[in-house]
């Protein structure tokens, strides 16, 4: 049992609307509440003429404020600095804070947990999901678990620390990440400086594989994700409920294409948890000779501006949709080919690369999950 009382929210925070006529001549800097506890919206200003309402309602840093339409989503905030003297709508009641009970931030960290939204949620009005209001009496009814001023300045701290920590994790990963994309970049135009060019068709033909489709049979598919952001797993395929599909067998070390994506990058070589799954008839297996190439070097260079520009040359179409990888074509792109040695050693760069962009997405990850449970220390 917690040694603080359960107090409404009634008792420490009080509603407190500053409505403005809209002047048509002036200008309003509009705000608004990101969902999933993210904070304050900052739009770019509007005049008066712009807006359809009579009335707008000046915000304070500090004040709490949400989202009547958007709270089941935890679009709950505390006015930041930033926002101090930003216009609101009707949409997004306010409140001041009794400070000499409560602190802002205190409460704004209380509301960054989907418990809470959830809890909410349950009670508000309306029909459908993304049409529930949460009324401000029903908010001020809602009771949370008040520690004293000087222990809430203590889980402050404590949040507050770890929330910095996060970010600096996340800063330094992006840092290191631009780095190492800047070394790999300059190591592979040292790697392929004197290299030879050759045809795509000649040192990684496109070979399918197609598979006979059984009715008893479950298929286990794989997906491109765009943007060179790797292989996924699909919903596995029942055979009795495929018609017309064609489906073709992928191998490790594939280059796996996506037929319609390919222009923006939705290609990835397969590894060993892929090898023997199945792709549809709008994805392109290229196979590559192993005497003269590695996949994760054709792959790296198909990936560059210089290889995606001819990739997206072999993609003819002007509508997204519509940009459909042609065979020949892609088999006529040409790639770089230095020595397997250059290669490999490119491809230890990689391995290294990947090691400490992977340690570093670690030490965030493990920082990402301490929070949540400092939060159900401080409010559980």
């Amino acid at each position: 049992m917690s040694p603080y009382p359960l107090v409404p929210l009634g008792d420490v925070i009080a509603l407190s609307p500053q409505p403005q006529a809209v002047e048509p001549e002036a200008v309003y800097p509009i705000a608004g509440v990101y969902g999933f506890g993210r904070g304050m919206i900052r739009r770019a200003p509007l005049s008066g003429q712009e807006i359809a309402a009579e009335q707008l309602f000046r915000i304070r840093a500090g004040q709490f404020i949400y989202s009547r339409l958007k709270s089941f989503e935890g679009a709950f905030a505390v006015v930041s600095d930033e926002a101090d003297g930003y216009f609101v709508s009707n949409e997004f009641p306010t409140f001041d804070v009794h400070r000499e009970r409560l602190e802002p931030a205190f409460l704004g960290w209380y509301f960054k947990q989907p418990s809470v939204w959830h809890q909410l949620a349950g009670e508000g009005r309306g029909i459908g999901a993304r049409r529930e209001r949460l009324h401000p009496e029903r908010l001020l009814e809602h009771r949370m678990v008040l520690p004293s001023l000087e222990d809430q300045r203590s889980t402050l701290a404590r949040l507050n620390g770890t929330n910095a920590a996060i970010a600096q994790a996340h800063q330094n990963a992006e840092g290191t990440r631009t780095e190492l994309q800047n070394m790999l970049r300059s190591a592979f135009h040292r790697a392929i400086a004197a290299a030879p060019r050759i045809r795509m068709g000649d040192v990684a033909p496109i070979v399918r594989r197609p598979v006979t489709i059984e009715p008893n049979v479950v298929y286990a598919e794989l997906g491109v994700r765009s943007f060179g952001k790797g292989l996924f797993e699909k919903p596995d395929l029942h055979g009795a409920s495929l018609t017309w599909q064609k489906l073709f067998r992928i191998h490790r070390n594939d280059i796996v294409f996506s037929n319609i994506k390919a222009w923006e990058g939705a290609f990835a070589v397969a590894e060993q948890p892929h090898h023997g799954r199945v792709g549809s008839h709008r994805y392109l297996t290229c196979v590559v000779d192993s005497h003269r190439a590695l996949p994760s070097f054709l792959w790296y260079f198909l990936q560059s501006s210089e290889g995606l520009t001819q990739v997206q040359a072999a993609s003819p179409g002007s509508a997204d949709r519509n940009r459909t990888l042609n065979q020949k074509k892609l088999s006529a792109v040409q790639v770089p080919v230095p020595s397997l040695d250059a290669q490999h050693w490119f491809e230890r760069l990689q391995r290294k690369a990947r090691a400490i962009k992977d340690s570093q997405a670690a030490v965030a990850a493990e920082l990402e999950h301490l929070l949540p449970s400092l939060l159900n220390q401080a409010f559980g």
